[in-house]
Parts: structure tokens; sequence; C-alpha cells
């Protein structure tokens, strides 16, 4: 076979240009930045395709949701709402986890709301002091302060309240919020793969390019003590949201039966019922979506919370609860949430 110079240095041209190109892909290098953030420790693991500002970059967020929901924050907008203050025009992230809240107030029935605050102080769950009496009477006069639906944000911005002393708290979900926020700042900065835990919360995109798998993450072993944690189950997490929540440390126990039970407000009657969930976590389309549904399964208990978990396709769950026929702790697995585990400890 004979070529003419010609061909000859068009494939030299083509094969110069292929190395050039592949030579000019940016290296991908895992970053792990590690620390503290609204209350808690936090890990950032991401491949960065060049350098950036990402400690400015990341305090930014954190501060930018702290002045807009932060309770523990006084001169916050969420604290100033709370103390009276009607002059205040909440900003767009504040608007975003309201719309996610009023989502899943109505897919509860109210089993999940954020205004809930005043009977949890009621009761001593909360910071305040708990109430001395607390009748039947009493729980009826703070229920005028619960209900989301309470609640409106006007066109201009400001939010609403038909009864003056509602207190509104988004911990429940501010802090998967925070964590997508996170996402999307490493994603402007070009990064395709991480993963992010906040206080045990999770969002995965891409894959550990380390490995070359999807991110794995685990499910905590609610039997295991505090100093020598471990975990139950191992999950293979991409382009998705986790989160946890649990009294699985804060259980009551039956003086004659010994079952298990954790305290939970109910926001329909106002009672503090004991429910059957002692642990949920949830894999959703984003961390506030699975934080927040996480808290609502430990209202709603594990009968209604399978309910809701069936007709929701973009849910996924592991319920660990305590179960009433066998007087143990039992595992409910979803379906949607099976393909997720990657492995299961004896």
């Amino acid at each position: 076979m004979k070529f003419s110079l010609k061909s000859i240095s068009a494939l030299l041209f083509s094969a110069l240009f292929l190395a050039i190109c592949t030579s000019c892909e940016p290296e991908r290098n895992l970053v792990v930045y590690n620390g503290q953030a609204l209350g808690t420790s936090y890990q950032l693991q991401f491949y960065a395709p060049e350098r950036f500002d990402l400690v400015r970059q990341f305090d930014s967020t954190i501060t930018a949701i702290n002045k807009s929901m932060s309770t523990y924050q006084p001169d916050s907008d969420i604290s100033r709402i709370n103390a009276g203050d009607t002059t205040i025009m909440v900003d767009a992230m504040f608007k975003e986890v309201f719309a996610l809240a009023q989502q899943v107030y109505i897919a509860t029935d109210g089993y999940y709301d954020p205004t809930v605050g005043v009977l949890a102080n009621a009761y001593g769950f909360g910071p305040d002091k708990p109430l001395k009496k607390l009748d039947s009477i009493t729980i009826d006069s703070l229920m005028q302060y619960v209900g989301l639906d309470k609640l409106t944000i006007s066109p201009q911005g400001k939010l609403q309240k038909n009864t003056e002393h509602i207190y509104l708290d988004f911990n429940s979900i501010a802090k998967g919020y925070c964590i997508d926020r996170i996402g999307k700042m490493l994603e402007q900065n070009g990064v395709e793969d991480y993963l992010i835990e906040l206080g045990g919360e999770l969002l995965a995109k891409g894959k550990n390019l380390d490995k070359n798998q999807p991110w794995r993450v685990g499910i905590e072993n609610i039997n295991a003590p505090v100093e020598q944690r471990t975990y139950t189950e191992a999950v293979s997490l991409n382009d998705k949201g986790m989160a946890g929540s649990g009294n699985y440390r804060k259980y009551r126990q039956h003086s004659i039966t010994g079952k298990k039970y954790v305290h939970t407000i109910n926001p329909i009657t106002g009672s503090a019922e004991q429910s059957d969930v002692l642990s949920a976590t949830v894999i959703a389309p984003t961390c506030a979506e699975a934080d927040a549904w996480a808290t609502a399964f430990m209202a709603l208990g594990f009968e209604r919370s399978k309910a809701v978990i069936a007709k929701n396709k973009d849910l996924a769950a592991y319920l660990m609860y305590s179960d009433q026929t066998e007087d143990s702790v039992s595992v409910f697995v979803s379906e949607r949430f099976k393909p997720y585990l990657v492995e299961t400890s004896k």
C-alpha cells in the first residue's frame, strides 16, 4: 500500500491533534475539605478540574442560609419573623424551602409541620422550659399556633400569619437544603463528581473516580454505641440526596412490655405520641426533600409511612421500627430503596 506525502502529513496532523486534545483534558484530583458548620461537622469530597476559591464560596453559602433561616441566629430573617417583625422581605432560598415544606405538609395531611415548635417547647422537647401544667385545655389553646396552612408568602415576599404567635422552624429541612446549595456551588465551578456530607445528610453526584464506581455511604446501626458507631447497610448513591431522622438514642422503653418507642409531637392532635418508627433513611432527588421526608416518617408512624411511600415514585425509604407482633426492632426496605443496597451486614 502506497501513501502520498499529502496523506502522510494528514495522518500525522490527526495523531498530533488527538494527542494534544488528550493532554488538554483537565486533571481531576480528589479534594477533601472538612470542618464545622450549622452546629455540626461536614466533609466535602470532589474532583476539581481546576483550582477555585472553595473556602470563600463555601462560607458565603453557609452565611446566606444562616441569614435567611437559622433559628439559632437572632438576627436571621426567620428569627425576626418569629419575633413579630412584619417588615422582612424573604429571599429566594426561604421561598424555595417554604414551598417544599408546603408540598410535604399537604402530602402527609399535616403530619409534617414546621410550625410544631410551640408544642415541642411545651412538652420539654425544645430549648424552652416545659409548661408545668399541660392538660387538654392548654394543648387546645396552643393548637391555634400550629398549622403551616396558616402562613402564606405575599407576592412582595412578606410572610403573612393569620395568627401572630406562630413559630416557624425549618431545622428539619434547612440542613438538606444547605447541602443542595453547596452542590450547586461546586457544579458552578465545573465539579461533576462529588459527595457532600453534613451532619449525616448526604448528596452525591457523578462517581468516585479513584474507584470508578458510584459513591458508597452507610446506614447507621441503631444498636451500636455512640462511641463505636457501625453501619448496618452500605448504599450506592449517584445523583441523589440521602437523609436520615431518628430518636433511637433517645427512646423510651415500656415498663411492662419492654418495647422501644420515641415520643413525637402529633401536629394534628397536639399530643406527644409514641412513634413506632425509630429511624427513617430516605433517598430522594434532592437532599432537602430527603431531609423533610425522613422527619415526616417519624411523625407518620410505620403504617402511614408505608402508604405514603407506595404513592410517591420519587421516594426510596429504609425504616427501622418497633415490631409489636415480634417485640423487636424490624426493618422495612421499600422496593425503590433495594437497588441502592450493595451489601448487607450479617
